[in-house]
Formats: C-alpha cells, structure tokens, sequence
C-alpha cells in the first residue's frame, strides 16, 4: 500500500514538473538576453537576471494601455457572460417552454462550430454597427458564451426542486427567486464560468487582431506581438517578457477563484 501511494505522488510530482516547466522557462527566458536564450548547453537558471526585456517593453510601447485594455475588456465580458450565463441556464434546467430541449441542443451545436466559420460574418455585423477598433467590438461577439450556459445549467440540475417551490409559495416573485435564492446557489458555478471566459476573452487573439486597428486600443498579447516579429527574425527576450507579463493576470484571476472553480467542475460534472 504504501509503495503504490509513493508511485501515486511520484508520479503526480513528475506530471507537476512536466506542467510547470514551460512556465517557468518562459519567466527565466524574460530575463535572458537572446543569445543566452539559444546558449547550448541551455542556462537552466540564469547567470544574472537583466530587466533589459521589460525595460524594451515599458519604454518604446504604451504596455500599460495595453494591460489595461486587456483587462477591461475581459473583465466587462466576464460580468455579462455570467449574468446572461446564469440566466439562461437556470431557464434550461428548470423551466418548461416549447421547445426547450431543441433550442438547448442548438446552443450545445454552436459550440461544435469552429471560430473561424463566424469570422466573415460577425465582422460585418460589427462593421454595419460600427464596432471596428472599439471596446464594444471585442466584449460583444465574446458574450455569446454557449459553454457558459450549459455549465450553469448542468450545476442548476443538482438545485432541489422543493427549495424554488417553497420561495414561489412564499410569495417571491421570478426576479427576487433567482436573485435571492438561485444566484447564491449558483456561485460555484459561476467562479469556475468567469475563469472560462476571462481566459477565452483575454487569448482571443485573432478576433482581436482583425477588430482592433489602432495602436492605442490593442490588447496585450496584441501589442506585444506587434514588437516581437520583424522581417527577418524573432526577439524571443522580448516574446518571453511580453507573455510573462501577459499571465500574470490570469494567474491572479485563477487564484482568486480556484475553489469555486474546482467545485463548479466536479459537481457540475456528475449531473445529467
């Protein structure tokens, strides 16, 4: 017994590092200079730590909009994506109107399409709305989030009937029933949904690069790809700073929410 749970976190610690090491190869590559990023044998912890990467990025590059602009726009897509989410998954899993096992088969087919078959005609739709290099033309087309809907509505299931029959009993209306009691339940949910759609929102590069034109309104990873190709070559120093500076916010956002994500995934999981 006791040689299979040595093997069993043996094994997990070897997966760890298989996880790990591309992050932290990127965050110790940030701080190399492009020769000793291609130094053989490879610099496995660096020599001397230089700051010449960020400094490259802070100083010939508005990156602090650009940061901005990342997280403002994921953020505003999260609140909307879990208000819209949580409603319409509660409706799917505990209303009963025509056809709602058809019109819940068609949001489950939309998330079978591939992103690049709505390209063509979500940029015109946003081009006829004037969206084009706009906030709104990012946050927008992001808020269809059909996984979303139906992760709140597989959690909703596991929602005991008898709770929502005995707040309608007591007089709640529809509004005050899903505010008051369904919301709260639904937290857990909700967590692990708002880390799906930071994450879709903040790496939906190439929507991105064909909505947004102007310089001051480009997202992150974006801009910082913007300074990191050039005709000829690729500055990986600057590659590393960039994308290391580009995770930081996701992994903040995950850490806040990494209960709620668990236990929205495991429960949610099990429910038909």
């Amino acid at each position: 017994m006791k040689l299979q749970v040595v093997s069993r976190y043996a094994l997990l610690l070897l997966a760890s590092i298989v996880f790990v090491f591309p992050l932290y190869w990127m965050i110790t590559g940030s701080f190399k200079t492009q020769v000793s990023i291609w130094a053989i044998p490879p610099e496995w912890i660096p020599s001397q730590f230089r700051l010449l990467n960020y400094e490259h990025i802070f100083s010939t590059t508005p990156a602090t909009l650009w940061l901005f602009n990342s997280v403002f726009t994921s953020l505003v897509t999260v609140v909307f994506v879990v208000v819209f989410s949580a409603m319409a998954g509660y409706a799917y899993a505990k209303k009963k109107f025509p056809c709602d096992k058809l019109f819940f088969l068609v949001v489950i087919g939309t998330m079978m399409m591939p992103t690049q078959v709505t390209l063509v005609p979500l940029y015109i739709i946003c081009r006829e709305l004037g969206l084009i290099d706009s906030y709104l033309g990012v946050i927008l087309p992001a808020i269809a989030f059909p996984f979303g809907v139906f992760i709140v509505r597989q959690f909703a299931k596991s929602i005991p009937d008898e709770i929502v029959e005995s707040a309608r009993i007591d007089g709640a209306g529809e509004i005050r029933l899903f505010a008051t009691i369904v919301l709260p339940l639904l937290l857990p949910a909700l967590g692990a949904l708002s880390i799906f759609a930071f994450m879709h929102t903040w790496n939906d590069y190439l929507w991105q690069l064909i909505i947004l034109q102007s310089k001051e309104k480009l997202t992150l990873p974006l801009g910082i790809s913007t300074i990191t190709y050039s005709e000829n070559n690729v500055n990986y120093g600057y590659a590393m700073a960039g994308a290391s500076l580009a995770a930081i916010p996701m992994i903040v956002f995950f850490l806040m929410l990494q209960r709620s994500f668990i236990k929205g995934i495991t429960l949610g999981s099990v429910k038909g």
